[in-house]
């Protein structure tokens, strides 16, 4: 019987032969590629991270610094980012990144097989590499997790992470994940912080133009920048609003009005300008103590005893008081001039006009245009002239005082809508000024100046510089005087005198040259007599005045010299304010602080600070001294900030040849120091004392600073009615180089 296939043709025979081999060299063909694959995917998968990491993920995040109202006036981060929730993300911007980034982000599971297909082809065609098929799962993947390179290795990783990553967590717990790790340029990461970078303002009050820029800066972020690029951010915000259009997500004519409007920019105001060296303060203290990661990226709140609006008010005093120094001693400046230095004006751009340009800020201007009669200056946005009459004050003609290129230091009088502006011609000498303001009851510091311009110098003059105090020392001399049961109104002989020591005679004399006879000890220190200052010092003993003075909080080393009476010793402008606090507080110290709470990205308090205080002298010692320091003000060399509408005290202080001027002087409730002067020593000139430097910057901030607010009175000194004569017979030390007055 024959088989049946010996009744088919042996052509058939054949042909199904030939099939068989086909389909069994095709299997194992298949079974090659899926093992290779396999290898591959296992090859290459075998390292990668564990998504469920991300269950616990947070990433790093803003630590901001308030003031005491809980408005933000600092912040560090490596990442500027401000983490959200899925609700703080408006519809109108997801719609927007979903429709230009991943129009079936709610429907694919992690990758787009469709869409790596097209991209792969194309790139096949250009010979490039497969780009432009992510999804936000696999843009998640790749920014958490892998490098941004595009091997077609990494991309396969990434498709696998993306597939880990759908199967955990929901389209909505995605979204949130890369809305908040994104970069968005100029170091911004996510949408809320974004929104709150170029708009001013939270991602939930975003028009939809706002959101449809944001949502095309992923693509690009330096590329497609506003602020450098606008043409180019404003092409690709359209094409995120005809993707929106085609979804049918928005309206024909919402995308019309859209595509219209103009690019309005509101970029936030950087924080840290505002109390830079307060700031620097807080970021040296908390990386000491929390380390440099937890600071620039735990997202730390950290709550000050700052007061923005008397900031403000500090920061504007020192700089009117400054500018008004500057014009007393004529103009000096040797302007820098840029194109001297090649640079091209129509590309200049000054890290001034970075902060927010405000009415009565004080900034650099590039000079555009010089003539004989008129010289036109640019500052950012805007532009101001100056004619003669502005500059008269310099003694100099205008054509030979500005020149196109040059860099002039201004003052903004005002700034128009238009661009236009109008501004003053003022000069940096390199003269400094610096401001320390206390809450005399908590010690809280409520305004701090450590300098004319942080960016110029970081060097702070309120807790880094020594400078020689000159007679503000005094008080601490009449202080230990007094507490040794004098009164003030015992008297003293003001008259010439030598002091014999081992290096010879040592003959002080006053600021005056003049001597007043038999004065009453109140009397001496409001005139700020130096002769009666070191009868008593050499009386009661110059080393004795320098430990009260330790009481006060000076922790500067002082000399047992008996000059040290005088001032001649160097303290730091956070030493002598804080001490002055302790007279109109009844004889306590409280602590100088900065941080009154600091909490984790949690909420859970850090660490919490309360008041730290000390008795230093005794109440009645406190209210006298107090009331001689009153005496200054209202009958000596202070006698300026009488017209105050409120009741303060305080002291001058001038050293020798004009190298320091202070005034460090307290109202009931506020402790205020003034220091002006040159970061090297130098003299500013003739009767520069501290009446005429420090003390109009001290008055024109405590004007501010207490404004409608209840101040209160001093507390009245006890009566007393005895009487001593005093007299000088030994030395008590060797002098010193320099005379205070």
């Amino acid at each position: 019987m024959r088989t049946l296939y010996e009744n088919l043709p042996e052509v058939e025979i054949g042909g199904r032969r030939l099939v068989g081999r086909v389909l069994f060299g095709l299997l194992v063909l298949v079974s090659v590629l899926v093992g290779t694959t396999a290898g591959l995917l296992l090859v290459y998968t075998t390292d990668l991270p564990q998504v469920d990491a991300l269950e616990a993920y947070r990433p790093s995040s803003i630590t901001e610094i308030y003031d005491d109202h809980g408005v933000v006036i600092g912040s560090f981060a490596l990442q500027r980012r401000v983490v959200a929730n899925y609700e703080d993300f408006p519809q109108v911007l997801r719609d927007a990144l979903v429709s230009t980034e991943d129009k079936e982000f709610y429907t694919h599971p992690g990758i787009n097989f469709f869409r790596i297909a097209g991209a792969a082809f194309r790139d096949i065609e250009s010979g490039g590499k497969v780009q432009g098929a992510s999804t936000l799962t696999m843009q998640l993947a790749r920014n958490l997790f892998l490098s941004p390179d595009r091997r077609w290795q990494r991309k396969v990783q990434e498709a696998m992470l993306a597939i880990q990553i759908e199967r955990r967590f929901t389209k909505p717990q995605i979204f949130t994940l890369y809305a908040n790790q994104i970069a968005l340029g100029h170091g911004v990461y996510g949408f809320e912080a974004a929104s709150e970078f170029y708009f001013s303002k939270t991602a939930k009050q975003l028009t939809l133009p706002e959101a449809a820029l944001l949502a095309g800066l992923p693509k690009g972020p330096t590329y497609y920048s506003p602020i450098n690029h606008p043409d180019r951010a404003v092409k690709r915000r359209n094409l995120v609003i005809n993707a929106m259009l085609e979804d049918g997500k928005i309206t024909n004519a919402q995308a019309d009005d859209a595509r219209s409007a103009p690019l309005v920019l509101h970029l936030a105001h950087d924080p840290n300008s505002l109390a830079p060296y307060f700031v620097e303060e807080i970021r040296r203290y908390l990386e000491n103590k929390y380390g440099t990661d937890q600071v620039h990226e735990g997202g730390l709140k950290v709550y000050t005893s700052l007061d923005v609006e008397m900031q403000k008010a500090a920061n504007q005093a020192v700089l009117d008081g400054l500018a008004a120094y500057e014009r007393r001693h004529g103009w000096k400046n040797h302007l820098e001039n840029i194109i001297a230095e090649g640079i091209d004006p129509g590309k200049y751009f000054n890290s001034d006009w970075d902060d927010e340009l405000q009415v009565n800020a004080y900034v650099h201007a590039l000079v555009t245009s010089a003539g004989t009669g008129i010289a036109t200056l640019r500052f950012g946005p805007y532009t101001a002239a100056l004619g003669q009459a502005d500059v008269a004050w310099t003694g100099q003609k205008l054509a030979s005082l500005l020149k196109p290129g040059d860099l002039c230091y201004v003052k903004i009088l005002s700034l128009g809508a238009n661009g236009a502006a109008k501004i003053s011609l003022e000069q940096d000498s390199g003269a400094q000024g610096a401001l320390l303001a206390i809450d005399n009851a908590t010690g809280g510091i409520k305004a701090m100046v450590g300098g004319r311009d942080f960016n110029e110098s970081k060097f702070d003059r309120v807790t880094q510089a020594l400078r020689q105090v000159g007679s503000s020392f005094k008080p601490y001399v009449y202080t230990t005087v007094i507490d040794q049961g004098a009164s003030p109104d015992d008297t003293i002989l003001d008259e010439p005198i030598s002091f014999e020591t081992p290096s010879g005679p040592y003959t002080p004399h006053n600021y005056d040259e003049k001597f007043e006879g038999i004065i009453t000890l109140r009397r001496a220190l409001a005139q700020s007599r130096n002769i009666p200052a070191l009868k008593l010092a050499n009386k009661v003993g110059i080393k004795n005045v320098i430990e009260y003075a330790g009481r006060f909080g000076i922790t500067s080393k002082l000399p047992p010299y008996l000059p040290v009476a005088l001032g001649s010793a160097e303290i730091t402008l956070m030493e002598q304010t804080s001490a002055y606090s302790v007279f109109p507080n009844d004889g306590v110290r409280v602590r100088p602080r900065y941080i009154t709470r600091v909490t984790d990205y949690e909420g859970r308090v850090l660490e919490e600070d309360f008041p730290d205080v000390k008795d230093v002298i005794s109440e009645r010692t406190a209210r006298i001294m107090t009331s001689m320091l009153r005496e200054v003000v209202l009958h000596g060399t202070g006698v300026a900030a009488a017209r105050l509408p409120f009741p303060v005290a305080g002291k001058t202080g001038t050293t020798n040849d004009f190298t320091d001027a202070w005034f460090v002087g307290f109202s009931p409730t506020m402790s205020c120091g003034v220091w002006v002067g040159y970061d090297e020593k130098r003299s500013l000139g003739a009767k520069e004392t501290g009446a005429h430097a420090a003390l109009p910057i001290w008055m024109n901030f405590m004007t501010q600073a207490l404004a409608g607010k209840d101040v209160g009175d001093f507390q009245a000194a006890p009566l007393t009615a005895r009487s001593v004569t005093q007299k000088v017979d030994t030395p008590d030390a060797a002098p010193a180089s320099e005379e205070s007055h």
